[in-house]
Order: structure tokens, then sequence, then C-alpha cells
């Protein structure tokens, strides 16, 4: 078997959970209060006031950048990781009543997400259109 097909799909996988992402993350700038109804509904939190998402907003931008460009993968690809995780594990009520309303939509993370765990476990491989971090230029 070859590995030809690896790096293709790494890279396919990378852009199309950054695609998802950055769209999130572009929805806290443009409509900060969806990102305050998201925080109370799923994770519980009421009154997140508009400062705080953007704040959010921007730090997650950099995350965004440093995952895409492929720096420090241990650290932005975990991170990447574990934020889609907490977003998919805490819709569990939308997965108990798929069939209502828009519910059956959230089922769609389960891909996203296993396609993050796979990035994460396979960061070392995904090497196609990433930059090497300092750390690695050095070793090199």
């Amino acid at each position: 078997m070859t590995d030809k097909p690896l790096p293709l799909s790494l890279f396919l996988m990378r852009w199309s959970v950054f695609l998802v992402m950055f769209m999130w993350t572009l929805d806290k700038f443009v409509n900060p209060g969806h990102a305050t109804r998201i925080f109370e509904h799923f994770y519980f939190i009421p009154g997140v006031e508009s400062t705080i998402i953007y704040g959010l907003a921007v730090a997650e931008m950099g995350l965004l950048a440093l995952f895409i460009l492929g720096l420090y993968k241990r650290f932005s690809y975990g991170l990447v990781l574990l934020f889609h995780s907490v977003s998919t594990f805490s819709s569990f009520r939308q997965y108990l009543d798929p069939f209502e309303g828009a519910h059956l939509l959230f089922f769609a993370a389960w891909p996203m997400w296993a396609a993050c765990v796979a990035l994460y476990l396979l960061r070392d491989q995904d090497q196609l259109l990433t930059l090497p971090a300092r750390a690695e230029l050095r070793a090199s």
C-alpha cells in the first residue's frame, strides 16, 4: 500500500475543519449575540458580554492561523480537537431528539470530530502546505 494519498487527505481534512471553525469564529464577530445565546443554551454560561465574545473570537482566530499553517501541531491541533469535542458533546440533548427541528444537523459534528481526532493523531504526517515551527527548524 502507498502513502501518497495520505498527505492530500490530511491537507483536505485540515482545510475543511478550518473552514467550519473559521465560519463559527466569524459568527462571533458578526453576531456576538448568537454566541452569547450558544454559551447560555449549550454551556450553561449566562450573560457573556460582547467584549468577552470578541476576545474569544480574536484568540480563536490566532489558534486557527496556527492550525491552518500547521504550526505547533500538538498545541494547535490539540486545542482544535478540544474545542470541537466540547461543542460536539455539549449538544447531547439534540442527539436524543434528532427529528425535532434542525437537530438532525447536529450529527454532522461527528464526522468533523473524527477528522479532528485523525488530524491530531496523524499530525506529524500532515505536512502538505504547512510551515515548520522554529523548534522543528532548529532540529533539522
